[in-house]
């Protein structure tokens, strides 16, 4: 595919690299809640365009109460979605790939996606809805935003894959208390999913069935280290869900991801970061697919998983007895029959 092959570009003003050099960066500004954030995380190693992203974020993060330069210190709104618009642009140019697009649900045409304010959303609209009519994503100026817009730029296909039955259950029971099944489960994974990706299907056999042993400890060194990735290695995490990544900015080890097992062939770990993304959006989005249309789906279809038992995420789970804890690596289903 050409360049002028590709989809019309969504009418937006972008900034520029220099737009975050020099006193230029004067005119917008963050509070200082974004400096919290560890831009070499292993869990935020996968997203796209993370380092456009986190120099652009660093550069705009400044504390509120800084006296020095109170002439310069301005809020301008909806920084984030301008950024997550730049980094989508950045994106799409270097890789020569077609827009991303909603899923046409029911009536709706797909709509290529681009982040706006949070204003944009007309009062009394769903958002899911709004995104699925429109291709604009409400952005508001805070850290769950940032980690939303950011798993829209790395799994594109899947986020609208989930809108597109958040549309059709909205369609088929309304808006009410309660989400229903379908879409608990949509909820649940899009705040706090994990990827699991393995070429052992032991591995992923064990996450389910709550077998912390045979799928953490006994094959720690197939798992694949974020930071030095080994053509060689077998498992891989990748998190999905943005709230779980606003609550790793505090990780405590009895934080728990909703987890999906993708079995891959070996081949699938020799493969660039870049291609692993985009191999794995399609695949996810395939999943994800089969799993909301099944009649007995519930919740529990998604597999629970502490994620900073995940090898090489985190460092005190080296040593092996981080994983007796019983109160986190619990036994669950697998003692039922």
């Amino acid at each position: 595919m050409t360049a002028t092959d590709l989809p019309a570009k969504p009418d937006f003003d972008a900034p520029s690299d220099t737009a975050f050099n020099g006193q230029s960066i004067c005119e917008s500004r963050l509070d200082n809640s974004f400096t919290v954030i560890d831009w070499q995380a292993p869990w935020l190693c996968h997203l796209n365009q993370l380092s456009y992203i986190s120099k652009a974020i660093t550069q705009l993060s400044v504390l509120r109460d800084d006296s020095t330069q109170p002439d310069k210190i301005k809020n301008t709104p909806d920084i984030i979605a301008k950024v997550l618009n730049a980094g989508l642009q950045k994106q799409i140019d270097g890789l020569q790939q077609p827009w991303p697009q909603t899923k046409p649900a029911l009536h709706n045409q797909a709509q290529s996606l681009k982040f706006v304010s949070q204003d944009a959303l007309p009062e009394g609209e769903a958002y899911e809805s709004f995104i699925a009519t429109t291709g604009n994503i409400p952005t508001r100026d805070n850290l769950h935003d940032l980690f939303n817009g950011s798993i829209w730029l790395t799994f594109p296909k899947t986020k609208a894959l989930l809108n597109y039955y958040h549309m059709l259950e909205i369609d088929q029971q309304g808006i009410g208390a309660s989400r229903g099944r379908v879409r608990d489960t949509i909820t649940l994974f899009d705040e706090n999913g994990a990827i699991l990706v393995t070429a052992e299907p032991s591995i992923g056999e064990a996450l389910v069935d709550f077998d912390w042993q045979r799928s953490l400890v006994e094959p720690r060194g197939k798992w694949d280290k974020p930071k030095e990735q080994d053509g060689d290695s077998q498992a891989a995490v990748y998190i999905f869900g943005h709230a779980l990544l606003e609550k790793l900015l505090q990780p405590r080890k009895a934080l728990c991801a909703h987890s999906i097992v993708i079995y891959v062939t070996p081949e699938f770990f020799a493969l660039s970061l870049a291609e692993r993304i985009c191999y794995l959006d399609q695949k996810v989005a395939d999943y994800m697919e089969a799993l909301l249309s099944q009649p007995d789906l519930t919740p529990r279809k998604l597999s629970p998983l502490p994620i900073l038992g995940v090898p090489h995420f985190w460092a005190e789970n080296a040593n092996l007895s981080f994983y007796d804890d019983s109160q986190v690596f619990r036994g669950g289903r697998r003692h039922k029959t």
